[in-house]
């Protein structure tokens, strides 16, 4: 059986990893989705690479996030929302 303490890093990680995941992805996506409905200045195939390029900064952002919240919830609230509004923008854009 773990302790609290456990169960909180392991928390952690699974924030770390699959929040993060999905904000660096819902992110990227809205970045494009942006530029593809005429708010970017850019070609579409540099918006997916800029777009691609900043996931990789985001999601070692989000894994940083996820241990330095103050409680394991924290780190999940503050993946989980930023994510969803993301994910919104592009689905709303696309």
């Amino acid at each position: 059986m773990l302790s609290p303490a456990r169960w909180s890093v392991f928390s952690r990680c699974v924030a770390a990893a699959v929040g993060g995941y999905a904000l660096a992805t819902s992110l990227s996506t809205a970045i494009v989705a942006l530029v593809a409905s005429g708010f970017g200045a850019m070609a579409r195939v540099d918006a997916v690479l800029v777009a691609m390029q900043l996931s990789f900064v985001v999601y070692a952002g989000a894994v940083m996030w996820a241990f330095a919240a103050r409680s394991a919830r924290g780190a999940w609230l503050g993946l989980a929302l930023p994510s969803l509004l993301s994910a919104l923008v592009a689905w709303a854009l696309l």
